[in-house]
């Protein structure tokens, strides 16, 4: 199997993970450990996209998230770019973060917004391979 396959297995557990944890009237620990697998999630994300677009040559094996999301973008793997960028700077924030009030806000995206995202990344990546 190669490694855009497997880390694409990875990312659809991973995102099955996220979607399960997503329940209604969750806790604080619950909510604790979305955030946390809403990280893992994402960074499978982007990482699923550097190597789809390796295997397509593309790009090389050299690339910051924000310009495999750029990439993608432009290559319609994705179709919200900007809030691909803000799912990013999200994560980003998450693991520098001690304000309940802002993690208690990118968790309320999560549910609405950055979820739907990942999964039409993979219905996409599924439509592709």
């Amino acid at each position: 199997m190669k490694r855009w396959e497997e880390r694409m297995q990875d990312y659809q557990n991973a995102l099955k993970s996220l979607a399960d944890g997503l329940i209604e009237n969750p806790n604080e620990l619950e909510i604790d450990g979305i955030l946390q697998r809403f990280e893992f999630t994402f960074e499978l994300s982007w990482k699923c996209m550097k190597d789809y677009l390796e295997k397509e040559g593309i790009i090389s094996s050299i690339g910051s998230p924000r310009e495999i999301i750029n990439l993608a973008f432009k290559h319609n793997l994705i179709n919200d770019g900007e809030n691909w960028i803000n799912m990013m700077l999200d994560r980003n924030q998450l693991s520098h973060l001690y304000d309940n009030n802002v993690s208690r806000n990118i968790y309320l995206k999560i549910r609405t917004l950055y979820i739907k995202l990942m999964e039409d990344l993979l219905e996409k990546f599924n439509n592709l391979n």
